[in-house]
């Protein structure tokens, strides 16, 4: 499909929230951008439908290839869940191009993941053990279920992962008898984010040691939750730093 300055947000960046988008930039008078569009046409083709290709052309378009800083034609950009996914300038062998489309298309841990019900991502986890946000999702589950020693397994091989590693400092501070890590840890559980973190940020003051490294595990764990742009993140993160060093 074409695709214009007034349609992009519709049609690529909402799009690609459901089915993974990849955009051709390109213009009449480009002759390795005539030589690629049958090339990815027929690698987005061979998807069956799991990614759909956008083209802009530049010339009409000027503001998108400002945007996205097209400095060279034929500039290729892959955009999933509203966010760029990759990118390549110039003509490409099609087995490249090829490779580059079939990363796009979600795996069956990916797809089972996305349907979030705990026999799907025991499946999920099944199908890939690696597959962190399996892990997570269900561990979450599990967290939330009070189900703690199924959690730990589940999460255990993910604890590398900070938001992983945050719920299992949660478990195990759950036999905590210090009252900041309890009072943090109700307020967390009963979704009251900022009073969790502050409740915690005192018990980081107040303890050291094992206990104390769990408790800023839990922290990064929430930030993690939250993303590193929201206004709770920066300011506790912030804290947090001070509080520590």
């Amino acid at each position: 499909m074409d695709v214009t300055e007034g349609t992009f947000e519709h049609d690529v960046i909402a799009r690609s929230h459901e089915t993974p988008v990849v955009v051709d930039f390109w213009a009449p008078w480009c002759a390795p951008c005539r030589q690629l569009a049958p090339v990815i046409e027929a690698a987005v083709d061979a998807t069956g439908g799991e990614v759909v290709l956008a083209k802009v052309d530049i010339d009409e378009n000027p503001a998108l290839a400002q945007r996205y800083r097209v400095s060279s034609i034929p500039f290729v950009m892959a955009f999933t869940g509203g966010e760029p996914a990759g990118s390549f300038v110039g003509m490409q062998p099609a087995a490249q191009v090829g490779a580059f489309v079939r990363r796009l298309v979600p795996s069956r841990a990916q797809r089972l993941t996305e349907a979030g019900d705990e026999e799907s991502l025991r499946e999920a986890i099944e199908a890939d053990p690696a597959y962190v946000p399996a892990r997570l999702a269900l561990g979450r589950l599990l967290f939330d279920d009070g189900r703690d020693e199924e959690a730990r397994e589940t999460l255990q091989p993910a604890a590398f992962d900070p938001k992983a590693g945050g719920l299992l400092a949660r478990l195990d501070l759950r036999d905590s008898d210090v009252p900041d890590v309890q009072a943090g840890l109700d307020h967390l559980d009963a979704g009251r984010v900022e009073p969790g973190l502050t409740s915690l940020l005192d018990a980081v003051r107040a303890t050291d040691g094992d206990v104390r490294d769990r408790v800023r595990a839990a922290m990064v764990g929430v930030f993690g939750d939250l993303g590193d742009t929201h206004p709770t993140t920066i300011r506790f993160r912030k804290r947090l730093a001070q509080s520590l060093y």
